[in-house]
């Protein structure tokens, strides 16, 4: 049997033949990278009213996927002007959902805003805007695209990021304004960009595996991040 991993959906607007609503997305590359590493990929809608045992109770693994900002409010902070399509619903239903997993001990990995919602999850905060904080804008150079968006992270030796990637220094592509700053408890952080020592990588030495990364090594056919993380959840189930 395949592992069940769920991945979290975002709330979107969205068009499909003659009609146009809102919707719950799930970029393709995420689902792909599950099956290609032998998951069974499943897209969880934000389910605010359910109780998130219900849910965790169908999967080996939680998957939180890149998507929009986070609500500032959900970390005690006021919106920056450059946070933009929050969805308050959507971000209190995964942390909720994050939380339980936690708990459980189910296999998570977040990838990019999933990083930053694992880190919320567990108290922490977020730089808003990092073009402001770094003075640069070589995290996300051009939007909606990976183009110049790629540079190296190093991964602290013997992590869980360092053999989840293979490598301690590990080629990354990104597309990001914002990141961790106060990291949560029960959390550290094992990698960081070459750029600017950002932080990149997030685990929980304490769970078996709990990963989060903010990069996308989900277009990335050379990562083996999602491979690493599917295993696992297979190793849970």
């Amino acid at each position: 049997m395949r592992p069940v991993i769920g991945i979290c959906g975002g709330l979107e607007r969205a068009t499909w033949g003659v009609w146009s609503g809102p919707a719950v997305l799930t970029p393709l590359p995420y689902i792909e990278a599950v099956q290609a590493a032998g998951g069974l990929a499943m897209i969880l809608p934000p389910d605010p009213g359910g109780p998130p045992e219900q849910t965790l109770a169908l999967l080996d693994g939680l998957l939180l996927a890149g998507g929009s900002d986070i609500d500032p409010g959900a970390y005690g902070a006021s919106p920056h002007p450059a946070t933009r399509g929050v969805e308050a619903v959507q971000d209190a239903a995964e942390i909720a959902l994050t939380t339980v997993a936690l708990d459980m001990g189910i296999p998570v990995l977040g990838i990019c805003r999933g990083m930053q919602l694992l880190n919320v999850a567990c108290g922490g905060t977020l730089i808003q805007h990092l073009p402001e904080h770094a003075g640069h804008e070589r995290h996300r150079p051009a939007l909606g695209s990976f183009d110049g968006a790629e540079h190296d992270v190093r991964l602290e030796e013997g992590s869980l990021a360092a053999r989840a990637a293979g490598a301690t220094l590990h080629p990354t592509r990104h597309h990001h304004h914002q990141g961790v700053d106060r990291i949560g408890g029960g959390l550290r952080v094992t990698g960081w960009s070459v750029i600017d020592d950002l932080p990149e990588a997030i685990e929980a030495p304490e769970k078996p595996f709990v990963l989060g990364v903010q990069w996308h090594p989900e277009v990335d056919p050379a990562s083996r991040v999602i491979a690493s993380f599917v295993a696992a959840c297979a190793g849970a189930a």
